[in-house]
């Protein structure tokens, strides 16, 4: 062991530590992970008596980012009606990152439109936040629209299948309605894994169904249906590690 604590350089934690302390398992779990060759540091698959700089360190474990920096933060948030999703509006309307702490500074992963409510993540981490984002990576968003109208199930194929907009077809979603239609309107539960400009309203729209109320209800494995609009949570080191997993496992 001591040998391979001086290749590894005695400037830092040592790994099994940091991974136990941000909720990978205990120690004896993080180092059979370590032993077992499924811990990457900075491109080099670790070894048992490795330190790290938790600050600097590029952590993976089994192909998924593990967030260790101290000043790391992820919150959940409903989006309220009228809030946009920016971090400054030259119009002067409220904006997301004003109902969340100001410090450290968060900025918000994806976009909800102004008129759209729902589950939001903000956050200071760069890394998890392009993988949530990039159309690679492919994460789903779920959402619950309110439309005039009753589907029918040739519509609900058709949503499925994919919808061609003015800015190209959109890919495969799944559709179903919710609980009993009540007379001319209908819940429409929608998933996709695209992130264009207002797609659920427009694909919507485009089979003749237009959007009364929507709401984001999941984003990935993350969903909480206690959050009211305004309302927000840190995630727990279970729901950061779940997110990270959820994109590594879309990217394989």
């Amino acid at each position: 062991m001591a040998a391979l604590d001086s290749a590894a350089g005695r400037d830092g934690e040592r790994l099994q530590k940091v991974l136990a302390r941000v909720g990978i398992g205990s120690r004896r779990t993080c180092e059979s992970l370590i032993a077992e060759g499924r811990v990457v540091v900075d491109g080099e698959v670790a070894v048992l008596g490795r330190r790290v700089d938790p600050g600097t360190a590029r952590i993976f474990v089994d192909g998924a980012p593990v967030g260790t920096r101290s000043d790391l933060v992820h919150y959940l948030l409903y989006k309220p009606v009228g809030v946009v999703t920016t971090a400054d509006d030259p119009q002067g309307r409220p904006t997301v990152v004003e109902i969340v702490p100001l410090e450290p500074r968060v900025f918000p992963v994806g976009r909800l439109d102004t008129d759209t409510e729902g589950l939001l993540l903000l956050t200071n981490d760069g890394e998890l936040a392009h993988r949530l984002t990039h159309p690679s990576y492919g994460v789903e968003k779920e959402y619950v629209a309110e439309v005039d109208g009753v589907p029918t199930r040739a519509t609900l194929r058709h949503l499925r299948e994919g919808i061609n907009l003015e800015d190209g077809p959109t890919a495969p979603a799944r559709a179903v309605i919710v609980g009993d239609a009540q007379g001319s309107v209908a819940l429409l539960r929608l998933t996709i894994h695209e992130g264009r400009n207002r797609q659920v309203r427009r694909m919507c729209e485009a089979v003749g169904h237009p959007v009364r109320r929507l709401v984001r209800t999941r984003i990935g494995p993350i969903a909480d249906r206690t959050l009211e609009p305004g309302a927000w949570r840190p995630l727990a080191i279970s729901e950061v590690r779940a997110l990270a997993e959820f994109v590594a496992d879309q990217f394989d």
